[in-house]
């Protein structure tokens, strides 16, 4: 029988961990589930997080198609054009023909899109700088390439999993 890796512990041992990681993370998308509803309000009262979640979408992509939009989310086709007309309505995103191909329409963020995002993500990245302001810089690096890993599939780098560093001494 061959010995698990030093770093691997058994199979309990594991297990306890993903489930403490399942926990966490449990917890954190709960907070973020209410904050993405307020970011989501401040954007447009009464605007869905799905709708704010598209909005965010097309910003970050666009110009963009609405079915390249639809498989980049992932979300079915009708909702997302549901979602894009509403947008559309606020003044939020344009639709304009696609250059390259006549029967398409290309969707952007207006200039009060882009205003009324800033508006919205402003409060939440200050909260988050706030939650972060005493952690040292090289564990927020090394947070942000783990999150990667995990939502890609991927086994991180062996450099971003050393022991993280120790709490700031609160006392000093």
């Amino acid at each position: 029988m061959t010995e698990a890796p030093a770093d691997r512990p058994g199979d309990d041992t594991r297990r306890r961990a993903v489930g403490d990681l399942e926990e966490a993370f449990a917890h954190l998308m709960g907070e973020f589930r209410r904050v993405y509803a307020q970011t989501a309000a401040t954007a447009s009262p009464g605007m869905l997080p799905a709708t704010f979640k598209t909005l965010t979408w097309i910003d970050r992509l666009g110009p963009i198609t609405q079915s390249c939009l639809a498989e980049k989310i992932p979300a079915d086709k009708g909702l997302v054009s549901r979602q894009v007309s509403e947008l559309e309505a606020l003044g939020m995103v344009a639709r304009t023909p696609d250059p390259e191909d006549g029967r398409a329409r290309l969707i952007e963020t207006t200039p009060f899109g882009t205003e009324r995002l800033t508006a919205a993500r402003e409060p939440y990245k200050e909260m988050l700088m706030s939650a972060l302001g005493d952690w040292p810089l090289a564990s927020i690096d090394r947070l942000t390439t783990l999150v990667h890993a995990l939502a890609d599939g991927a086994v991180p780098h062996p450099d971003s999993t050393d022991a993280w560093p120790e709490a700031p001494d609160s006392a000093s």
